[in-house]
């Protein structure tokens, strides 16, 4: 509910941007963030500056090249969120964040019951991935071709 003490709290007029972290909330996601690697150089970025730039493009939808300047380069920050990405820094990131907002809710860590709506259910009928596998479509390659790679397994 938007009270006063709620208003106060959720104001984002005091930050350069409105998806800019908070000391509050950059306190939260500092600890999760994995050290660099042992053995290389000291790390130049200021990795809060490089979270500020990923949440930018997130809430705003921009292109990566629309970074405005006063960010880290482009390259550097989505350089990190490849990274964050791929070695699952942003999976435990939100999971750590989502298991302390179910906490604080006075919640269990995961939810006990689920809702399934009739389009739900209708969508899950077609199936998933599986099911769009380009090895179960017809191939429409040459004999040649086919003899090339039939020796590569498939992904499905």
């Amino acid at each position: 509910m938007w009270t006063d003490e709620n208003r106060a709290r959720y104001n984002r007029d005091h930050l350069r941007y409105p998806s800019d972290l908070t000391d509050e909330e950059w306190s939260l996601i500092e600890p999760l963030i994995p050290p660099g690697k042992p053995g290389g150089g000291q790390r130049r970025v200021d990795l809060r500056a490089v979270v500020n730039g990923l949440m930018y493009v997130l809430s705003t939808g921009c292109q990566w090249r629309a970074i405005p300047k006063d960010f880290p380069p482009r390259s550097t920050v989505y350089d990190y969120f490849s990274l964050w990405t791929w070695d699952r820094t942003l999976d435990r990131v939100h999971h750590a964040l989502y298991v302390q907002c179910r906490d604080l809710a006075g919640r269990d860590a995961s939810p006990t019951a689920a809702v399934i709506d009739s389009q739900s259910v209708k969508g899950a009928e077609k199936g998933g991935a599986a099911s769009t596998c380009m090895a179960t479509m017809r191939e429409r390659r040459s004999r040649a071709r086919r003899g090339i790679f039939s020796s590569i397994p498939r992904a499905c």
